[in-house]
């Protein structure tokens, strides 16, 4: 109003909101992110008349595990590593505001109809990997018994039953040794033979054993019959052929499942695999 043809009075427009992951401590595992693929921040609004910009479009935080690495599907970029709950990582850039008319104004143009549109925003492939973060990895076949050991040693409640079945999914749980005094022990779904070449799913599993300082590994030794020395020899084979450095770490073979032997076998038979693997 009073203004001659009305103006120019046409506000810019505001930026689009930007994509970002954060590490969360309540989660871990990526399941999620099975039944929802595609994610979007909001759009920025458009300018408005009377000189009014455009509402921002609000920012998008995607909770991930501690322990996620994120790759771009179509460079094989390491575009970060989220250790730390709380960490955060910009993913993809909202697009740029455009300039309204107000902008253009001059003596001798007194009604412009020239603007400058917004960019676009970055849209982006991504590959999420998670190696969990634990100062101790059970490492062992099916049924060792490492989800019994981890719900005897701390409150983590995997799945355990009197029939062969193996977890699916891996489980923290923390052992308290005293006040102020914890640590973090991960219970890694079990591995079969050829799982360094993806038989079971083993290289995902595998993988949860990369941040571990100490791995526990489990055997069977019940009943007579069975080879807990292959056994070792197995899961010794899968994780060197996985990883050289996994395969230097400190590791501490637990004889599990003594208390089915005859008692007067008991130390016979545990000193005989010992010796066997020249442990």
């Amino acid at each position: 109003k009073f203004i001659q043809y009305g103006g120019p009075n046409g506000g810019d427009g505001g930026d689009g909101g930007s994509i970002y992951l954060r590490a969360d401590a309540d989660l871990n595992t990526l399941i999620d992110f099975r039944f929802k693929h595609q994610f979007r921040a909001k759009h920025g609004e458009h300018g408005k008349g009377s000189e009014c910009t455009g509402k921002k479009g609000q920012n998008l935080y995607i909770k991930v595990p501690a322990g996620t690495l994120v790759f771009d599907e179509d460079t094989e970029e390491c575009l970060g590593d989220l250790v730390k709950p709380g960490e955060t990582l910009l993913i993809a850039k909202g697009g740029e505001h455009g300039l309204g008319n107000v902008h253009f104004k001059s003596s001798t143009n007194r009604a412009p109809r020239r603007i400058t549109k917004g960019t676009p925003g970055e849209e982006r492939k991504l590959r999420l990997e998670l190696q969990i973060l634990a100062d101790v990895g059970l490492l062992g076949l099916p049924n060792a018994g490492k989800s019994s050991f981890i719900r005897a040693v701390s409150a983590a409640r995997p799945k355990v039953a009197d029939y062969p079945f193996t977890t699916l999914r891996p489980h923290l749980g923390v052992v308290s040794i005293e006040v102020d005094r914890s640590f973090v022990i991960a219970d890694i779904p079990g591995l079969i033979e050829g799982a360094a070449e993806g038989v079971g799913l083993g290289i995902q599993f595998l993988k949860h054993l990369s941040r571990t300082r100490l791995l526990l590994h489990i055997v069977d030794v019940a009943p007579l019959d069975s080879e807990p020395v292959k056994d070792v020899l197995s899961i010794i084979q899968e994780v060197e052929k996985y990883s050289a450095e996994l395969a230097t770490r400190e590791r501490w073979l637990v004889l599990n499942k003594v208390d089915l032997l005859p008692p007067d076998e008991q130390a016979q038979h545990c000193q005989a695999i010992i010796e066997e693997l020249d442990w």
